[in-house]
């Protein structure tokens, strides 16, 4: 990741800073490794400081140097895709919690027992207790947490937080985070969402440059793609797909040659241009 092998400083000392970059660019390897470095914890399954995926990112974490205004104990660290698993983990303790409460009350239930089926007590009331997460679509469980959790003047590491929300809800976000902030929270986002990108006051950092550089909102690729796809979408659909075919060709030469064909790429996004049409639902 040149990007982030050519870092030496980069300054966070706004409410909000974003990175910005395409997927591989480095943005959530030195997220991950801030928040190895600030030792907060991970709202996942597995702490930052545990979780075998990031062996790397803590030792690019012994390498950094953080600066506090002041040294913040609050915050904690948010992958997107690990919010499920979270979900699974916060009921299993709300259950246990539960239970021993009831048993220290000398209730009994039909959960204090292991079932026949050999789950265990804890797994049973999870499963049951879970279902109190699943009546709400993700998103909105995502932004429960989220509103829930954020303190003022706590420091917040979020990587890709759009994932789970539709637009709409993306934009329930940015209002959070725009009240959070005001409020003393420091956030540092990366993601690829032209709304949250479009956070007022940010600093936003592209890593698809070496060095990393800071960049207008206006100036971002993400954006001008959104906005061309959205002014046009007709026009703009053609383009962009011969524009990915490209870069598909690019990405799958290896030190073997080529494994795709300039026409094999063509008759895959000659299908993914027809699908806009093929799969309107009347």
């Amino acid at each position: 990741m040149p990007a982030v092998r050519a870092l030496e400083r980069l300054d966070v000392n706004v409410p909000v800073t974003l990175f910005v970059g395409e997927n591989g660019s480095g943005k959530s390897t030195l997220l991950e490794a801030l928040a190895a470095a600030a030792e907060l914890p991970s709202l996942g399954t597995s702490d930052v400081g545990a979780d075998i995926t990031l062996a790397a990112q803590r030792r690019l974490a012994s390498l950094l140097r953080l600066a506090w205004r002041p040294r913040s104990r609050q915050g904690f660290f948010l992958r997107a895709e690990d919010f499920f698993g979270f979900q699974r983990s916060q009921a299993r303790i709300d259950a246990r919690i539960l239970r021993e409460k009831n048993e220290s009350l000398g209730i009994a239930t039909e959960q204090s027992v292991a079932t026949a089926g050999g789950m265990h007590v804890d797994e049973e009331y999870a499963s049951r207790h879970i279902n109190r997460y699943d009546a709400r679509s993700h998103g909105e469980s995502f932004l429960d947490l989220f509103s829930s959790r954020v303190k003022p003047r706590g420091l917040y590491l979020l990587d890709e937080p759009e994932a789970p929300l539709s637009p709409k809800r993306q934009l329930v976000l940015l209002s959070l985070l725009v009240g959070a902030a005001s409020s003393g929270a420091q956030f540092v986002v990366a993601t690829h969402s032209p709304i949250l990108l479009a956070f007022p006051g940010a600093r936003i950092f592209s890593f698809d440059d070496v060095p990393i550089r800071e960049v207008a909102y206006s100036d971002l690729e993400h954006v001008a793609v959104m906005r061309d796809f959205l002014n046009d979408p007709d026009a703009t659909r053609g383009g962009s797909a011969r524009l990915a075919a490209r870069e598909l060709v690019q990405a799958k030469e290896g030190p073997g040659g080529k494994v795709a064909t300039q026409g094999s790429v063509r008759r895959e996004f000659g299908m993914i241009q027809a699908m806009p049409e093929a799969m309107v639902l009347t």
